[in-house]
């Protein structure tokens, strides 16, 4: 295959951070894709495997072992070379950089690193990279890509060390994947409080589970993940939906609804943005947050002793736990209010509330603003607050993600 076709093999097709579509236009390089951030605009990322080769058994995986898939591989020189043609036409902005495990997971390593320290030093590119570190690395390797990368990701899967063995029998959750995730951490940690000038930020660690695949309970997922963010060594967590793939050993399975995807982001950015606490979080009888309420939602109706709060007086931690309220929206209405009268509803939706859901749960000079809690339609997909990270199905591997 000539390099333009092993990029277009090798890149995946959608965006899972944000909007599908491709900003590729004939002629340009492949696999470029824009990444949405709630608050902080958009960057366009050449989002490449370094090969889809790959000795492991993830029973999800269309790139496992057995699977019937066209293989090829791009070398760190031909890495580095693609991503400089875009970003220098302007197509580009950062790299993200994944792979399949060929063999020994430290020789692909190194070849993943020395693509980006062909980017650092010899291009001197200063720019985004986000590296994903491949089950088994080795504890200098990442250093190494704690010190050469923006962002590093160890895609942990699941919640457990069984639940791991039930997913892909080659990976260790305790011995491997949590190590150096909680590693990684630690070193992007240092990298931040360091007083020694860099030429590209630090912007923490992320990792990644493939909901439903092995059985794991949403209270064990968000467990995990929000003792890493309390420990600050996780900037945050992707979930990504199990959907059975054709050829693959888990093409049998049931899927997982996307519903459930969307519930652990609501419930993650609960914990990580607003201020709950995991103890916090309402979930079902089976230990899986309830679809048909957002997390908010059902922390208020199971609280309903908080409310309703009084918006002309009520503090910011109180006004930023109402349902259809954001950070932005209470801090909004805090600031607002020190300079004028909140007279009428009108006031609250320009300052972004959302009446719809909030309604229930405030009172504006002692009356309440609406006689029951919202429709159970607008509970299950809420809007006006950063907590709608909405989910969709591609056909690329959960772990080329990330």
């Amino acid at each position: 295959m000539d390099l333009r076709t092993r990029v277009t093999v090798l890149s995946e097709s959608a965006d899972r951070d944000g909007p599908q579509g491709s900003l590729m236009r004939p002629g340009d390089p492949v696999g470029i894709t824009k990444v949405r951030y709630p608050g902080q605009g958009a960057t366009r990322l050449m989002r490449v495997m370094q090969t889809n080769a790959c000795s492991l058994s993830c029973g999800y995986c269309p790139t496992f072992c057995g699977g019937k898939v066209r293989r090829t591989y791009l070398s760190p020189e031909e890495v580095a070379r693609v991503f400089m043609d875009a970003h220098r036409a302007g197509l580009a902005d950062g790299l993200f950089l994944t792979s399949g495990v060929p063999g020994r997971p430290s020789k692909m390593t190194d070849r993943m690193l020395a693509a980006v320290e062909l980017l650092r030093r010899r291009e001197d590119f200063h720019g985004y990279v986000h590296l994903k570190l491949l089950p088994g690395a080795e504890r200098a390797q990442v250093e190494t890509a704690v010190q050469l990368a923006s962002r590093v990701s160890v895609n942990l899967e699941a919640p457990g060390p069984a639940y791991v063995r039930a997913l892909a029998r080659e990976k260790d959750f305790g011995g491997d994947l949590l190590p150096n995730l909680e590693l990684a951490g630690r070193l992007m940690l240092d990298r931040q409080r360091a007083k020694t000038p860099s030429n590209f930020a630090a912007v923490g660690t992320t990792t990644q589970f493939v909901v439903g695949a092995a059985g794991e309970q949403d209270r064990e997922i968000l467990g995990v993940v929000t003792q890493l963010e309390r420990r600050r060594l996780l900037h945050h967590a992707h979930f990504s939906a199990f959907q059975p793939v054709v050829g693959t050993p888990f093409e049998d399975r049931s899927p997982t609804p996307a519903m459930r995807e969307l519930r652990l982001y609501q419930a993650e950015h609960l914990v990580r943005q607003y201020g709950f606490g995991y103890d916090e979080l309402v979930f079902a009888a089976d230990g899986n947050l309830p679809l048909d309420d957002d997390p908010k939602t059902a922390w208020a109706l199971a609280h309903p002793e908080r409310f309703p709060v009084e918006v002309s007086r009520a503090p910011y931690e109180a006004l930023v736990r109402v349902p259809g309220i954001g950070p932005a929206t209470a801090r909004s209405l805090v600031e607002e209010r020190r300079r004028a009268v909140i007279r009428w509803s009108g006031d609250l939706r320009a300052a972004g509330v959302d009446l719809a859901r909030a309604g229930w749960f405030l009172t504006l000079r002692s009356r309440r603003l609406s006689t029951s809690p919202a429709p159970r339609q607008l509970r299950l997909f809420p809007h006006g607050e950063h907590l709608t990270q909405a989910p969709f199905r591609t056909p690329v591997p959960p772990c080329a993600y990330r």
